[in-house]
């Protein structure tokens, strides 16, 4: 299995493909994006990520009922829906100058569209690829927009039952989607590791014969490292200039030093996965020869008897393997032998 994003490949085979989610850290300043856009470049990530939508596009204004957040444990306690999005959205007319400084970095630019009308923007801008947010992994009219414009998907399977993703799959199949990525997603913010349940990657491979990847909301690098060991090919992280300058999204977000130590950790998870091999490798060769081994370790005349204290296992490994030294002790020297001589058989009488 593997997909192809804009000329990219992605599966097993490939490096992690690590994508920093912007998001709203932008704090509604385009200068701001831009340098967010340089920083990944700068971090070796191969990807960024915007959000695609408006308030109105999202919600409704209301200040009242289920409409505003009033959860203490929520980053976004004491905001409305409505104003919340309105401060996170990123304005659609930044999206061309923001792909474009992109493209000049060497980065892979595309979105999550939130509804028809940004799927058809987005079009406009030929984004090479789409991204289905957790909590729109049900919208399978949307799932079905995206998936008709036949370009990869990506989706993140937060809060989904089997059923729900089972559904998602088949709608975005059916549509026309012939490149699919699900991202194992813990939709808390920020996420406790011992919820991420990463054992659901290989499980997910296998149910719906694609490529899994993880859509991390947690702190750190940690568990986004150990998703490469159970198969992980995609990595989906939210990114910040600076935590301590705020942003919707930056409590649980990476700096760019640690988005680069992300891309350089899971690209040597990666790489040590290697195969299922029990036998020296050729990097090992060279230390052969400071096993242990026995050697003489006092000067013998020919006739001597073996003792534990003329006889010793140390390194280096020239001699003869610890196994046999019971075999040994008790036997004679054969000849003449000064401390520091390996043994081998022919050493014995």
């Amino acid at each position: 299995m593997s997909i192809n994003i804009d000329g990219m490949s992605i599966s097993n085979k490939t490096p992690p493909f690590i994508i920093a989610e912007m998001s709203g850290n932008h704090n509604q300043s385009l200068d701001r994006a831009l340098a967010i856009v340089d920083a990944i470049a700068n971090s070796g990530a191969q990807a960024i990520k915007l959000q695609t939508y408006t308030a109105d596009t999202m919600t409704i204004d209301l200040t009242e009922r289920e409409f505003f957040i009033s959860d203490p444990t929520s980053l976004w306690q004491g905001n409305s829906l409505y104003k919340l999005y309105q401060q996170a959205y990123t304005p659609w007319e930044w999206h061309r100058p923001i792909f474009a400084r992109a493209r000049e970095r060497g980065l892979i630019a595309f979105s999550t569209p939130f509804d028809a009308t940004a799927v058809d923007f987005l079009e406009e801008l030929n984004v090479p690829a789409y991204k289905i947010a957790s909590f729109e992994n049900i919208d399978l009219p949307l799932i079905r927009k995206v998936a008709a414009t036949g370009k990869p998907m990506i989706i993140s399977t937060g809060m989904a039952t089997l059923g729900e993703i089972d559904e998602a799959v088949r709608a975005a199949r059916e549509a026309g989607c012939k490149e699919l990525v699900l991202l194992k997603c813990t939709s808390s913010y920020p996420a406790n590791p011992a919820a991420s349940n990463l054992a659901t990657i290989p499980y997910l491979g296998t149910l719906f014969d694609c490529e899994i990847g993880l859509s991390d909301h947690t702190l750190g690098i940690g568990v986004a490292v150990a998703s490469v060991a159970l198969g992980g090919v995609m990595i989906e992280k939210h990114v910040t200039l600076s935590r301590a300058e705020g942003g919707v999204d930056a409590a649980f977000s990476l700096e760019p030093a640690e988005l680069h130590q992300l891309v350089v950790e899971t690209r040597a998870a990666w790489q040590a996965l290697g195969k299922a091999q029990i036998s020296p490798i050729a990097e090992e060769q060279g230390s052969l020869v400071f096993r242990r081994s026995l050697y003489i370790c006092e000067d013998l005349k020919a006739g001597d008897i073996l003792t534990s204290k003329n006889l010793r296992a140390i390194r280096p490994g020239y001699g003869l393997p610890p196994k046999y030294i019971n075999q040994l002790l008790g036997k004679k020297v054969s000849k003449n032998t000064k401390k520091g001589t390996p043994l081998s058989w022919e050493c014995i009488g």
